[in-house]
């Protein structure tokens, strides 16, 4: 069975450097073959609009905008649905590539064996 990574990313440029990492490991997951799913939460939401990522600097890391390129080459990134909906985001007001779904999918996404969720 292949192994799959979920990464919850519950920060945005309120906690830059927590944010920067979970993108990072995301990006180099999918560069190295592995399987990733990341979901965004609370202020990381704001990253799936078009624009918003350009916006985000932190020194010595990676520009957001280049990592999230490198995730959606092989990997998926989900907004969650509560999340969106309190800052009024729809489906269509994402970039390419994301979508929106609810805690029963993330569940759904990590219980299987072979998957390693982490939170950052």
């Amino acid at each position: 069975m292949a192994n799959k990574l979920v990464i919850k990313v519950t920060a945005g440029a309120d906690a830059p450097e927590r944010c920067s990492q979970a993108f990072t490991v995301a990006a180099v997951a999918v560069a190295s073959g592995v399987e990733v799913s990341l979901w965004l939460t609370g202020e990381s939401t704001w990253f799936a609009l078009p624009g918003r990522a350009a916006d985000f600097s932190l020194p010595h890391a990676a520009p957001l905008p280049e990592l999230i390129s490198g995730i959606l080459a092989g990997g998926t990134i989900t907004v969650c649905s509560q999340c969106a909906a309190r800052r009024e985001i729809d489906e269509a007001d994402l970039i390419e590539g994301a979508r929106i779904a609810g805690a029963q999918v993330f569940v759904s996404e990590i219980m299987p064996d072979g998957v390693q969720a982490l939170v950052y």
